[in-house]
């Protein structure tokens, strides 16, 4: 009995890290837009400074996206073929979860109140609350000033004091997000 309590909280934590980590992605893009003519990029400042984070987290997303698409053949350049920008949004996620059942006393169980021995019926409700940040990745054709592909990544922000932590974790945005970038286009046969 022991050791199936034991198996069942190493899975239930595997289970809560998981989804503490994980990024949400979609992403949405022009199909008129010939994605393949696209090789060289550039920021684009005024919709940078529009975003809503400090100049810190500014620079390692930019530079996580600098990162990303140097890896796939991308050239940052003064006249680019494309303009990145960036766009964020956060929240605060209130949760709260209404524990009614049986546990066992004598170990931590959400299902059953206090400390002691034995089988007990418990009912209780757990609240906490986290942030959840939202990152758009926006290209954009440089001739024509239009927007061609946007990603997003949600997930939930962890407010550490851990820089080296913080940095992976904005790495592991972007990565998620340009991972749908280019579009796999489909194309059609006549």
């Amino acid at each position: 009995m022991k050791r199936l309590q034991h198996l069942a909280l190493i899975a239930f934590s595997f289970g809560l890290l998981a989804s503490c980590t994980s990024v949400r992605v979609v992403s949405d893009y022009d199909q008129k837009a010939n994605f393949n003519t696209y090789k060289s990029y550039a920021f684009y400042k005024t919709g940078i400074d529009k975003a809503q984070i400090s100049d810190l987290d500014k620079k390692r997303i930019l530079r996580a996206i600098e990162a990303e698409l140097s890896s796939r053949g991308f050239v940052k350049s003064d006249n680019p073929d494309v303009l990145i920008s960036i766009f964020t949004k956060e929240r605060e996620r209130v949760d709260v979860y209404n524990n009614y059942g049986w546990g066992w006393g004598g170990f931590y169980s959400p299902w059953a109140w206090g400390p002691g021995w034995g089988w007990g019926w418990g009912v209780g409700n757990n609240v906490s609350t986290r942030t959840e940040g939202s990152l758009y990745i926006d290209v954009i054709d440089a001739d024509k000033k239009e927007l061609v592909w946007q990603g997003r990544g949600v997930g939930t922000l962890n407010n550490t004091s851990n820089i080296e932590k913080k940095e992976q974790r904005i790495k592991e945005f972007v990565s998620q997000i340009l991972e749908e970038y280019p579009p796999q286009m489909t194309v059609a046969s006549n």
